[in-house]
């Protein structure tokens, strides 16, 4: 129902074992994989294997289990076999609308309380029964029930279709064989992330960077990790990362997990299906009352730490592995939501969609330009034919950012700028908190340009912002600058056909060839000038 779902693919789904380790999953927001066997994990500690029946579908979004906000609901159904309990499914999706304090996405709660409906591993299923009580508790408790409800549904289909395909191979095959499949399946992971793990570098690396603000108080929020890769683990440190805020960017330890462990995988098995084999040689700290470890009643509706983190580690890594692990990407999904009452329908209206980044340069060559952040491999964002039809919005512009990719022998990729006009009086909510820390350059390349919203361009009410819930009135306009990656290696290295290629498919600015490269091109004729780029360059290494 909602084109969050079935547009963005803001889901994740995957088939577990009896002891709830994953086996298989779909192409879908890798970071929620990972988050789905912890929040399984939980909920078979909360509600005993002995209660869990056939039949049964379970919600989860009580945030410290379930690794997500309250919004993105988890739903495990148990598969059995003549009695026998044999694995689960599990499911999660965005939901759009729960009874949180704001409509849309809450950007300053100050307590988990202000930040919707619990479901605290609640049957909405009992035995293959609906319990309706609870569907009209979702009904008249959110202010999209149509929607909500239909991808609660979907949900629930998606978990029944999983069980009934997990039997066909049970029935065919038999439980014996299945059983000792799944720990095969395990087994062979963790061989594969071990000789991945023996090729890395070893030693002990440490970064920081920080989120913009919390949404209640406006300072910078440090994350910092120490990685330590060994011939036996990698192991993820976050214990010097600042305690848990006032504002909503705690995060559910089951994320910290989650984006820690998409990191290992993509340096020990990147082409290979994840199981929870794979994960084996990963061990990730976070202490209770950390940033990266919230407790209860702390606010986690803003899970945007658990986006800028990854790149942390990365930055870690690039310390012993400069050949391996690039430039920072431009750090953010740079999500943009509108929503309010569409003149044309008389109805109201949510939609919403992330923006691709630039990714950093690196060893072997140029970042790609406006690419999915890494934390949502498998995603998209929305089409502008479709936020056109489905809301008040008209785009006026959407392409690559000239100048924002990082300088360097290797460039970084170019963000992305999008140019929407409110149609209507409507709220628009942006979410970004990297743009004020650059997106980070490697081995001598320059920083890319930081993401960043400009409200109203143009007007005495022009503002630059990262995160707002902002009023739009009709006929206004937002535009939404995605970051660009950073740059790998001095730019002044690159050699002089690069940049001039570059300036050629208006990636980079005459003048930023000068100044950045020390390569000089006539704006008009696009040709070189070759005695004063030598000049410039000659400058450079006296």
């Amino acid at each position: 129902h909602s084109t969050i779902v079935y547009e963005i693919r803001d889901f994740g789904l995957g088939i577990y074992d009896a002891k709830g380790a994953l086996l298989a999953e779909a192409p879908g927001l890798a970071i929620f994989t990972r988050a789905n066997d912890y929040s399984l994990e939980k909920a078979i500690e909360f509600l005993g294997v002995e209660n869990i029946e056939p039949g049964d579908c379970i919600l989860l979004n009580y945030p410290y289990w379930s690794s997500a906000h309250t919004l993105d609901v988890a739903a495990f159904s148990p598969i059995h076999h003549e009695g026998e309990l044999l694995g689960f499914t599990a499911t999660r999706i965005h939901w759009l609308d729960l009874k949180q304090k704001d409509a849309g996405y809450v950007l300053d709660s100050t307590d988990m309380h202000q930040e919707g409906i619990f479901f605290p591993c609640t049957k909405i299923e009992k035995r293959g029964v609906i319990n309706d009580d609870i569907v009209n508790l979702i009904r008249f408790n959110s202010r999209y029930p149509e929607q909500t409800i239909g991808d609660m549904r979907a949900q629930i289909a998606a978990c029944r279709t999983g069980e009934r395909r997990v039997a066909e191979i049970v029935e065919r095959f038999g439980p014996a064989v299945f059983k000792e499949a799944c720990a095969q399946i395990q087994d062979h992971g963790e061989r594969l992330a071990r000789a991945g793990l023996a090729k890395l570098p070893k030693g002990t690396w440490t970064a920081s960077d920080f989120v913009d603000e919390d949404g209640i108080e406006d300072k910078l929020v440090r994350l910092e990790c120490t990685v330590t890769v060994s011939d036996d683990e990698m192991v993820v440190d976050w214990s010097k990362s600042d305690p848990q805020v006032k504002g909503p960017i705690n995060l559910p330890y089951g994320i910290t997990l989650a984006l820690s462990s998409l990191i290992f995988k993509a340096l020990t098995t990147p082409d290979t299906p994840a199981t929870a084999g794979n994960f084996r040689p990963l061990r990730v700290i976070a202490p209770e009352g950390n940033i990266m470890h919230a407790v209860a009643p702390a606010p986690t509706f803003t899970l945007w730490t658990g986006l800028l983190a990854g790149e942390v580690i990365t930055k870690a890594l690039s310390q012993g592995m400069p050949e391996i692990v690039p430039a920072c990407s431009g750090g953010d999904v740079c999500t943009m939501m509108g929503l309010g009452l569409d003149p044309r329908t008389g109805r109201f209206w949510l939609e919403a969609t992330n923006e691709a980044v630039g990714f950093g340069g690196h060893a072997g060559d140029d970042g790609e330009s406006g690419i999915m952040h890494l934390t949502e491999p498998g995603c998209r964002n929305n089409p502008v034919e479709v936020l056109e039809v489905k809301a008040p919005l008209l785009i006026e512009h959407y392409g690559l950012r000239p100048d924002s990719g990082g300088p360097g022998e290797h460039r970084g990729g170019l963000g992305i700028s999008r140019i929407y006009r409110f149609l209507a009086p409507s709220n628009a909510i942006t979410i970004v908190k990297k743009t004020r820390t650059q997106p980070w350059p490697m081995e001598g390349g320059t920083p890319g340009d930081a993401c960043h919203v400009i409200l109203r361009p143009g007007t005495d009410a022009e503002r630059r912002v990262g995160s707002a819930y902002e009023p739009m009135a009709a006929d206004e306009v937002l535009i939404n600058n995605s970051g660009g990656g950073g740059g790998w290696g001095d730019p002044f290295r690159r050699p002089v056909a690069k940049v001039l290629e570059d300036v050629r498919e208006g990636y980079v600015s005459a003048d930023r060839a000068r100044a950045d490269y020390g390569v000089a091109i006539d704006p008009a004729t696009l040709v070189v000038d070759e005695v004063a780029t030598a000049a410039l360059r000659g400058a450079r290494r006296a």
